[in-house]
């Protein structure tokens, strides 16, 4: 009875609740609205604030009701619930875009009903509800979704209050990073009536350095709005201020913007003081500073660039990288900000950890030429890199600066003292990073003495991965090949240069001398351990900006840097260079090119398929900048990328086949014939249905090339017939239909060369037992041949052929050949529906 009992509470229960769902169907929009917006469950009014937008769309057809529904928006907006407020924010955009597009129905309603409230919750007691309504007006902003004047009239001026003393800190900074980001989209002359004053008033917070943090972050878009007379008469005593600040996250923020300060300001300003202040902040005691300084050096150099060079470009180029982007903290500014003393205890503890990970990297050494290594070593890249960087001793480091040729700070004796009395201890990895800076200062001493050749191998002869002549003889062959390439002659005369003419030779007087002078010191093994391990890829990725600014006539300056992060250990520093090798050649002309890019851009092509995959992107690029006998050189190697260290990187197979099809405008037909086209038969070979389908594009395109030499056209095609219409493989018969189609319709042959050579063993895939292979066929007869009134007169000796053809199909077994051999779909093309058909591996 129990059990009977409780089934018919269930019943009722069940039968209440469909009177209640019944029942709220039969409402009106308008009357689900008002039901549901004074309910006193939240989740209620919170599903009110979502559905609004539906609601409108509902009622869009009658005005009253759409004012209505607006009406009701304006008491929403009024819940004390803040998830209910928030909600409703997130609403309004798309509801303002709604409005927007029915503007005839319901005019006037975004600055009447929306606008007050997003204005009134920028200053709402709760964060949540504010940061909504600040994302809310940027997306309004963004879509020009407000009248200029309502901007000017009624966010403008709230904003600039919630930055007002008497300003919670949260809400203070909040404001400021709202004002920095609105300025660029209301435009000059708003901002320095509105928000300069402010943004000038800001920057000297003294009692709030999160505020000057968002300052100084976003200070290089307030330079580019308001213009250079007000950014240094107005901005840049501020900015100064600033990179002096006593907090290292504030001066980090000024060295990130430091390229568009720099771009907003006059030549004479940018050379006589930005200059000078920029190498405070690389010197700066905050390694932290330091480093996002050496990130911002290359692009602030590209700044003394003519305007006409563009050199800004390479900074915003980020595929050419691969990887490389350079951010700023403009998004994380309203993020929950750290005290400065826990900032600089992080500093502190990051900076430790850094050292005593260089520590250990100090343990680790390479094999002498002498030394003989293990079997199962022998391939192991490790051995044939640079030397790890030691930990360097920073009095020591000093004495290395302050030595001259003719007074060593050491002389050899005291310093072969110091060596006998630490290699007791050479087991402590702290011990013998010393012993490696004072073996180091021993050599420096010998070099000063004329005995070079008693302590130090010649340049030739040391372990460089890209040198003609390896000092390790017991390399594998496939290593050898891999990591050598032919260096220039007058390397082993730079060698004997001395310091003081190697500097002068570096002179020059399109950029303060200073500035190069650091941006050359960024490959010195020290910086990466004082600065940032990954220093050189950033001098790497500035390299081709800074090569533009400096000119070809300045290439000197730059080439030993360049080479030396060719050779680099850290195979994301070749990788970068790889990336733009193309760039830096069309700046430095075929001559320089020819003597300076072109061994290393070999030893690219040997390297890991990450480094090869940045050259073969741009193999096109960088090889018609080559004189025509250089160029032709390459033919013999393109094969070598059909080898990869992944048998599954088929993007690399498919990148080969996009760069064969460039690459045809820069052979003779003869050469393409010759070397392009067995690497087009073998891609169209290919596992992966996405390469092939690229292949059979080259294969057209080569067809086209040969068209003019009508001997080699006729051999390349009789081997397209043999190698793929008399296939065993159902998909090469089917890419045969592919090449057909794909020949007529890209006008690649004269129509009585394809109906000569391709057409009979075309007609022959009608009896092809694979289904597939005759939908292609019947596709490329009624929606390529038969558009062409060559094919339907009888000129064509091939006219009959074709049309008992066409009949065999109208009466196939499989309904799908039948279907595109008996009608015409206008709009079905060999884009849509080749692929659809085609065989896929993955």
């Amino acid at each position: 009875m129990a059990d009977l009992s409780l089934l018919q509470d269930s019943q009722e229960d069940t039968d209440g609740l469909l009177d209640f769902v019944s029942q709220d169907e039969m409402l009106t929009p308008l009357g689900r609205l008002d039901k549901y917006i004074s309910s006193e469950n939240i989740f209620n009014r919170q599903m009110v604030a979502r559905s609004l937008l539906d609601t409108l769309r509902a009622v869009s057809e009658d005005e009253r009701d759409c004012v209505s529904v607006l009406e009701q928006i304006d008491r929403l907006a009024d819940d004390s619930e803040p998830t209910v407020r928030a909600e409703l924010m997130e609403q309004i955009p798309h509801i303002a875009i709604f409005c927007q597009e029915n503007r005839p129905s319901i005019p006037f309603a975004f600055s009447k009903y929306l606008l007050p409230i997003v204005v009134r919750y920028l200053s709402d007691q709760n964060n949540l509800v504010r940061k909504t309504s600040q994302a809310a007006l940027l997306v309004l902003l963004e879509q020009e979704l407000m009248e200029r004047g309502d901007v000017e009239s009624l966010v403008c001026p709230v904003l600039v209050d919630l930055t007002a003393p008497d300003s919670s800190d949260d809400v203070k900074t909040e404001a400021m990073a709202i004002i920095c980001k609105v300025a660029p989209m209301v435009g000059r002359d708003v901002t320095e009536r509105l928000f300069l004053p402010r943004f000038c008033e800001m920057c000297c917070d003294s009692r709030m350095f999160h505020v000057r943090k968002v300052c100084a972050a976003n200070f290089g878009d307030m330079c580019g709005v308001v213009g250079g007379e007000a950014t240094e008469e107005l901005l840049l005593p501020r900015f100064f201020q600033l990179c002096s600040d006593n907090v290292w996250g504030v001066r980090k923020a000024c060295a990130e913007c430091f390229m568009t300060v720099s771009s907003a300001s006059s030549p004479d300003v940018r050379r006589t003081k930005l200059s000078s202040l920029f190498i405070s902040l690389i010197s700066d005691p905050s390694r932290w500073v330091r480093q996002a300084a050496f990130q911002s050096l290359g692009p602030f150099i590209s700044t003394f660039a003519s305007p006409s060079s563009n050199a800004s470009q390479f900074f915003r180029d980020e595929e050419r990288s691969g990887a490389q982007t350079h951010s700023t903290d403009a998004e994380a500014v309203c993020a929950q900000q750290e005290t400065a003393g826990r900032e600089e205890q992080d500093e502190d503890r990051a900076a430790q950890t850094a050292e005593s990970l260089t520590a250990d990297d100090s343990q680790k050494c390479l094999p002498s030429s002498s030394e003989e290594i293990p079997e199962q070593e022998l391939f192991n890249s490790f051995h044939f890199w640079r030397t790890p960087i030691p930990r360097i001793d920073p009095e020591l480091e000093l004495l290395e600066e302050d030595r001259r040729p003719s007074a060593p700070a050491l002389d050899r004796k005291h310093l072969q003292e110091l060596i006998e009395n630490l290699e007791p201890h050479i087991d402590d990895p702290d011990v013998k990073a010393q012993v490696d800076v004072l073996t180091a200062a021993l050599r420096a001493t010998a070099l000063d003495s004329g005995l070079e050749d008693a302590f130090m191998e010649p340049r030739a002869a040391r372990s460089n991965p890209f040198s003609s002549q390896q000092p390790s003889e017991h390399l594998p062959a496939d290593t050898q090949r891999r990591v050598t390439r032919d260096d220039d002659d007058s390397d082993a005369s730079d060698c004997c240069l001395h310091p003081e003419d190697e500097r002068k030779s570096k002179q020059q007087d399109v950029v303060p001398q200073a500035l190069l002078e650091q941006y050359l010191s960024m490959t010195d093994p020290s910086r990466a351990q004082t600065v940032d391990m990954e220093i050189a890829r950033h001098c790497a990725f500035s390299l081709p900006g800074v090569a533009l600014t400096l000119g070809r006539q300045n290439w000197h300056c730059l080439r030993d840097t360049y080479e030396t992060l060719a050779s680099d250990m850290q195979w994301k520093v070749r990788r970068t260079l790889a990336f733009s090798i193309h760039e830096l050649a069309l700046i430095l002309g075929d001559q320089l090119t020819a003597a300076h890019l072109v061994p290393i851009f070999n030893s690219f092509l040997k390297d890991l398929d990450e480094v090869r995959i940045g050259v073969l992107k741009h193999l096109y690029d960088f090889l018609k900048l080559l004189h025509q006998d250089t160029r032709r050189k390459y033919l013999y190697q393109l094969q070598e990328f059909l080898v990869t260290d992944n048998s599954r990187n088929w993007r690399f197979r498919s990148e080969l086949a996009e760069q064969l099809v460039l690459l045809l405008e820069l052979y003779s037909a003869q050469d393409v014939h010759d070397y392009l086209r067995p690497l087009a038969l073998c891609l169209c070979t290919d596992r992966v249905s996405s390469v092939r389908w690229t292949s059979y594009r080259l294969v057209s395109d080569i067809i086209r090339k040969l068209s003019s030499c009508s001997s080699l056209l006729v051999s390349f095609l009789g081997e397209l017939v043999e190698k793929f219409c008399h296939s065993q493989k159902w998909s090469g018969r089917q890419a045969f239909a592919f090449v057909c189609q794909l020949s007529i319709e890209e006008e690649c042959l004269s129509l009585d060369q394809f109906s000569e050579h391709l057409l009979p063993p075309l007609l022959q895939l009608a009896s092809d037992p694979v289904p597939n292979v005759r939908v292609l066929l019947a596709k490329t007869l009624r929606q390529t041949l038969l558009e062409r009134e060559y094919f339907l007169s009888s000129v064509n000796c091939q006219q009959v052929a074709l049309e008992h053809t066409l009949v065999a199909l109208q009466t196939d077994v499989d309904k799908d050949v039948k279907y595109f051999a008996s009608i015409h779909p206008g709009s079905t093309r060999l884009n849509e529906d080749a692929m659809s058909t085609t065989s896929s591996t993955y």
